[in-house]
């Protein structure tokens, strides 16, 4: 069905000016169950006929947080049900139980739904199409101004919706075809939701030496395996990854991306904390994850203006 704009909603700003991440509204919630029926289901099976696709499905969701919560009942229920999920979704006690559930539903929309939609239209009646459903989550999020985004398979925080457009997005596109530095930048992100910083630090390092290494490995430059991100960035400009007439513009590129994510990984996580337990900035970690990002597009532009 996906979201229609009703008199009240157009005449009043579309979006908060600012993200939020410690509380999903009941309203949100409650926007989330009208959307699980829409793409899931709700319907129930009987002796004859079976259980019907939804019915599987949030079975199967039921066993897999069951098992990683420990636990043989959740919110009154002792198996999958849509009845299960809408209670689960409205009574999370906590952000991080909320967001499970959150992610989990989209990673079975995104995989499961998509793969079998013409059996949950018959079986459900569902309305709503896999793609639907995750950009209405998505958009119901960012009205609410809840600042996460389902992406690449799982629930990553939004901090500038500009900067998650225009640099974040770009860089997953381009990490499509460098499965390890992808790995590495989405752990980062995933480090960076549970306030790991110091280990968010250290993956943004591994995910920008990583797209280096796949970009020379491609086309033939030779490099130490254990080359610094300082010697890989030294490679690139010898290789002329940059253009050369655009060297004298970005003169001082090599020093930035020097002392840029390297540097950062080395003075804040990259050595042992001796006798004092460091406190690593936020507001560090989160430059840093936007500067892998905007690097990241960057060789990933000068690589296919290469090709």
């Amino acid at each position: 069905m996906g979201i229609f704009e009703l008199y009240s909603s157009r005449n009043k700003p579309k979006y908060p000016e600012l993200y939020q991440y410690t509380q999903a509204s009941s309203k949100l919630r409650r926007q989330l169950v009208h959307i699980v029926a829409e793409s899931v289901g709700m319907n129930k099976g009987d002796r004859w006929s079976g259980p019907t696709e939804s019915e599987k499905l949030y079975f199967h969701m039921f066993k897999t947080i069951a098992k990683e919560y420990g636990v043989f009942e959740l919110h009154g229920h002792n198996t999958g049900s849509f009845q299960w999920i809408e209670r689960h979704i409205q009574d999370a006690r906590t952000t991080e139980q909320f967001l499970d559930i959150l992610e989990l539903t989209c990673k079975y929309i995104d995989a499961w739904v998509r793969d079998n939609w013409r059996q949950f239209r018959d079986s459900d009646g569902v309305t709503q199409s896999a793609d639907d459903a995750i950009e209405e989550i998505n958009e119901r999020m960012k009205r609410d101004g809840f600042g996460f985004e389902y992406t690449n398979g799982q629930l990553i925080r939004v901090d500038s919706q500009y900067v998650h457009s225009e640099v974040v997005k770009p860089a997953l596109l381009i990490l499509e075809n460098y499965k390890g530095a992808r790995d590495e930048f989405l752990s980062a992100h995933e480090h960076y939701r549970h306030n790991r910083y110091e280990e968010c630090l250290v993956d943004c390092n591994k995910a920008f030496e990583s797209v280096m290494k796949s970009i020379y490995t491609k086309r033939g430059w030779e490099f130490q395996k254990t080359a610094t991100a300082k010697n890989l960035i030294r490679i690139g400009l010898d290789q002329e990854l940059i253009p050369s007439y655009l060297q004298e513009q970005f003169n001082n590129f090599s020093g930035l991306l020097g002392s840029g994510i390297p540097t950062i990984r080395n003075k804040e996580a990259g050595h042992g904390q001796g006798e004092h337990l460091r406190d690593v900035p936020e507001q560090l970690v989160k430059y840093a994850l936007h500067l892998t990002a905007t690097n990241i597009v960057f060789l990933g532009d000068c690589d296919s203006a290469l090709s």
